[in-house]
């Protein structure tokens, strides 16, 4: 059985593990939101972070468990986006094959700070739109703004030379907008309330 096949049997059977989580907390007496968290955690496996640039690609991967996200590796950026599209999609298809496999795409969407497109939008867009075309993997389209400003000050904190932090700020880019996806996707997990009972 495929990677991808896994996938789609585990998110098949946490969907309904999660839709039977009131039935065996009523049975159990455990709070059906505990139930539905470690319900979550169980079939989360690694995410994908990407930073584009016209020059480099920022590449982030997370921890098995979904949660942590950290620099992976650049790659250079050359071509059309169905050429950029071709080599994220060969980056990826390793990720899959590999015993953790790949749940999530998180692809830095660069917008101004008023939210409006600015000129790298489109071209997002674009490597987005010919990505889905090559990989099966969901891709989420992850607001990066000030995302490489919170890397080369997280960088800045280890190395004092802005030389050597320069090699490794697209990658960590890819990490920021990877953990503010981790963060957000966490965030709307269900927390057992203080008042419910257990």
């Amino acid at each position: 059985m495929r990677n991808s096949e896994v996938w789609v049997v585990a998110t098949t059977i946490a969907t309904a593990a999660t839709a039977a989580s009131a039935a065996i907390s009523d049975r159990l007496g455990i709070g059906a939101a505990i139930i539905e968290r470690v319900m979550v955690y169980a079939f989360r496996v690694r995410a994908l972070g990407i930073d584009y640039g016209r020059r480099r690609i920022g590449l982030a991967l997370s921890d098995p468990t979904g949660m942590l996200a950290r620099p992976w590796k650049t790659i250079t950026a050359t071509g059309a986006p169905a050429r950029v599209a071709a080599a994220l999609a060969a980056e990826i298809d390793a990720l899959v094959s590999e015993a953790d496999g790949l749940s999530t795409i998180a692809l830095g969407y660069p917008r101004r700070l008023s939210g409006e497109a600015n000129e790298q939008t489109r071209a997002v867009e674009a490597i987005a739109e010919q990505l889905r075309t090559l990989v099966r993997v969901p891709i989420v389209l992850q607001d990066e703004r000030l995302s490489s400003q919170e890397a080369e000050r997280l960088l800045a904190r280890r190395e004092k030379d802005w030389r050597k932090r320069k090699p490794l700020l697209d990658a960590a880019s890819a990490a920021v907008i990877l953990q503010d996806y981790l963060d957000s996707r966490s965030s709307h997990t269900p927390i057992h309330s203080k008042d419910e009972d257990l």
